[in-house]
């Protein structure tokens, strides 16, 4: 049974006799409604954290209740990159990779410490200090691991950022490219980002004129 009082817009008043038949609502307003009630994560996991996102799809807490339940293993049917546990160097090329290969609109939750700032891990030389170094991320939830009821907060989270974009102003709707492709990071000796290749020339060629200096 839809609950319409969420669609319904403050400050419209509608008589008693009409109440649960006419609904006074803005577009925005049941675009992010529908958007927010069907939200589908993509179903892949890093470390420790993923049992935890694993265990808030079990009947004890119950994400279906959200419109949550479908976990999609393909990122082109997805519209939420929950990244939960530690990410590697190894990893990132394969996480941007998928975030550009899911469709706009999309959103990332950062699940965990590790996700966040690289957690208990960080100085690990293996290991990145927060996936928003190479993608945008919207919500970040704390903890090591979160509790399955720390996600649901999270994801409450990012319901709610749904509900104050506008169609005038999100980006998929404006004009120009459908979507934002991220460059894929390169893995060698050490991961490079392709976005600062030429602030690391300059470095390169400081550190070479200091040595010849």
């Amino acid at each position: 049974m839809v609950d319409h009082s969420e669609l319904q817009v403050p400050g419209y008043e509608i008589p008693p006799e009409m109440q649960g038949q006419v609904v006074i609502t803005t577009l925005d307003r049941i675009y992010n409604w529908g958007r927010r009630s069907s939200l589908w994560p993509m179903m892949f996991g890093l470390a420790c954290c993923a049992i935890e996102m694993i265990a808030v799809q079990a009947p004890r807490f119950d994400l279906a209740r959200f419109g949550m339940e479908v976990m999609r293993p393909s990122p082109r049917q997805s519209d939420v990159m929950i990244v939960a546990g530690t990410v590697t160097k190894k990893m990132v090329p394969a996480v941007v990779r998928l975030y550009n290969q899911m469709p706009e609109p999309k959103y990332v939750v950062a699940m965990g410490a590790c996700a966040s700032s690289g957690g208990p891990f960080k100085a690990g030389y293996n290991v990145v200090a927060g996936i928003d170094k190479f993608i945008p991320v919207d919500v970040y939830i704390p903890g090591c691991p979160p509790t399955p009821e720390a996600l649901i907060y999270g994801m409450m989270k990012l319901q709610e950022k749904i509900d104050k974009q506008s169609i005038r102003q999100v980006r998929w709707y404006q004009k120009g490219p459908d979507s934002v492709q991220i460059p894929v990071p390169i893995l060698g000796s050490d991961l490079i980002d392709p976005r600062r290749a030429e602030e690391l020339k300059r470095i390169a060629a400081a550190q070479a004129q200091a040595q010849e200096g």
